[in-house]
């Protein structure tokens, strides 16, 4: 007589309690986690077996940085992410949702933030985009075939459009009315009730938007002043949900403003996560900064969580085409005109090198790249005599200064010239004081975006991997069981999800995975399809690690296959409110 869909038997489970991790036969029945024993099973009472001796068996993870908004509109199995393990991703990060604004402005506030091209992007939203409010938005997405479970915020730069028009929501001078306060705030309503994790803000002016009207302005989030922002919090506070924001990293002192929100001295607290805490090459004192911050604010009370990257931070840039060139004055006039023929008149220019010249050399002022040519490898270039070494080493080969040598290869080559740097955590010790911080937020992968300059999809493993080693070389930074706690049930239980468990009653969100495959590097990167975008971008791929994973009982990947049912029929995961 079956009993059971599936067997999982004879593997390390890990609950997603942090509880201690046995030797465990996992029972799944119509999607629910129905039996765990330490007894043996009949297997003539299951549909289907797995053997997982020597394997581990966690809960699915969860990916609560994404961007993956218009993705799972054409391809919502978002296979990317669960071939290692995902199964719940979090979009409208970053005050960037696509759920208020009308079709052209949502492109606009997120293709060129995101580096996701509009030709791409806008032309899925002028096909597909039905929706105006939150409550539509889920209605649409509860009928998508999704791969993984969805969650989400909604952006402000989104609910700003929206009500105020993107012209109106990007000039400083204009305030909101009354009447759009209160319609801002209707429609955060609307997300909360529909279970929604809260709200998405941002304050770094280097994001701008992309199109022909309002070219080149910062995300209309930025425009906001404190007060309207404020006006949103008390909703969060009503409801108890997150606000999420990222300060501007040229005025640090600006976090202040999140930290007092956060406080719950006189009010009720505010749950808050910040993008993000790095150990930068260019300003090595940030994250003790960021680390007092913290501390700071949850001593007065505070439920407050930097977002940490679990791994080296490694950007990839094609030209002079990379997000972090925004955040200095030469960089920003070259990204802000469109067309290769009007950078290369501008880089061209001894003025505007002069000034980039002067740019490069400021050490003191805040900065997300370290600005040293010196750390950035060539990686693919037309003259093949350049490939693997830095533009210093050529710059002095040729006796030229290093700037003019970085100016010269892009006018010469474009985007043909592709190379890559480190600009964050890249010591190890440091990265494993950051992740042990219980006050972390172990996140921030950016998946779906950036798809030609970053790639950390398989950013649990990597978590998984830096634990491990630590263990192995006798310093253990936490135990394997919180290590996995702390990409599940924590965050879970901090966003107030029904997901990151499996006991009996849970739903059977579940992978199992083989720990032998951490001895390969799973920082290197690779070209893969994205699907039904006609493009190749950046992607991990882990041979040997991940084998099965489960979304909702349904097998999502089997012996490290992609079903080939992910993202088609009735789909896998489902769209999980707030609780």
């Amino acid at each position: 007589m079956v009993l059971y869909d599936v067997l999982i038997e004879g593997g390390r489970y890990f609950d997603g309690t942090g509880a201690p991790s046995s030797i465990q036969n996992i029972a799944i029945k119509d999607g629910k986690v129905a039996m765990v024993t330490d007894k043996p099973v009949d297997a003539q009472q299951c549909t289907k077996v797995i053997d997982a001796k020597g394997k581990w068996v966690t809960p699915g993870f969860l990916d609560t940085h994404t961007h993956y908004d218009s993705e799972l509109i054409v391809s919502p199995s978002l296979s990317e992410s669960v071939r290692h393990g995902v199964t719940t991703v979090l979009v409208g990060s970053c005050s960037l949702s696509m759920i208020c604004s009308d079709t052209e402005d949502a492109s606009d506030i997120f293709t060129r933030v995101e580096t996701v091209p509009r030709e791409k992007v806008l032309p899925i939203l002028q096909k597909n985009k039905t929706w105006k409010t939150p409550k539509e938005w889920v209605n649409f997405v509860k009928d998508l075939p999704l791969g993984p479970n969805l969650i989400s915020f909604l952006g402000h730069s989104d609910l700003r459009t929206g009500v105020m028009g993107l012209s109106r929501a990007t000039d400083r001078s204009i305030k909101p009315s009354e009447a759009e306060m209160q319609k801002m705030e209707s429609l955060l309503k609307e997300a909360l009730d529909e279970g929604f994790l809260g709200l998405s803000t941002m304050c770094l002016k280097w994001d701008k938007v992309d199109g022909d009207r309002e070219w080149s302005k910062s995300l209309p989030s930025t425009y906001a002043h404190w007060k309207e922002v404020s006006r949103l919090n008390k909703l969060l506070r009503q409801y108890d949900r997150v606000h999420q924001g990222a300060p501007n990293a040229a005025e640090i002192l600006q976090i202040n403003q999140y930290m007092r929100e956060c406080m719950g001295i006189f009010k009720k607290k505010l749950k808050t996560t910040l993008i993000s805490r790095m150990d930068l090459k260019g300003s090595v004192y940030l994250s003790k900064i960021t680390n007092i911050a913290a501390r700071v604010t949850n001593f007065f009370n505070g439920d407050f969580r930097w977002q940490v990257l679990p791994t080296p931070f490694t950007v990839y840039a094609d030209g002079i085409d990379v997000v972090f060139f925004e955040e200095f004055g030469a960089g920003e006039m070259a990204l802000d005109l469109k067309t290769q023929v009007e950078r290369n008149q501008l880089l061209k220019d001894e003025k505007y090198r002069r000034d980039f010249r002067k740019f490069y050399g400021e050490k003191l002022s805040p900065r997300v790249w370290q600005r040293d040519f010196g750390d950035a490898i060539i990686l693919d270039c037309p003259d093949a005599s350049l490939i693997g070494k830095n533009f210093d080493e050529v710059a002095k080969f040729r006796n030229v200064h290093v700037v003019d040598l970085f100016l010269d290869l892009v006018v010469e080559y474009g985007k043909k010239l592709r190379w890559y740097t480190t600009v964050a955590n890249h010591r190890k010790h440091v990265l494993k004081d950051m992740v042990k911080d219980k006050k972390s937020l172990i996140t921030f992968s950016d998946a779906g975006a950036h798809i030609r300059n970053m790639a950390f999809y398989n950013l649990p493993l990597r978590m998984l991997k830096l634990i491990q080693e630590s263990i192995d070389d006798g310093k253990p930074v936490m135990s394997m069981e919180e290590a996995v706690w702390r990409m599940t049930g924590d965050q879970a239980d901090w966003f107030n999800i029904d997901a990151g468990r499996i006991r009996v009653g849970d739903r059977a969100d579940v992978v199992v995975l083989d720990p032998s495959g951490f001895n390969q590097n799973l920082e290197e990167v690779s070209w893969g399809e994205m699907e039904n975008f006609g493009l190749q971008r950046l992607v991990n791929r882990n041979p040997g690690i991940v084998k099965h994973v489960f979304i909702n009982g349904k097998l999502a990947v089997e012996d490290e296959k992609i079903s080939a049912e992910l993202g088609h029929a009735t789909g896998y995961g489902q769209f999980l409110a707030a609780r």
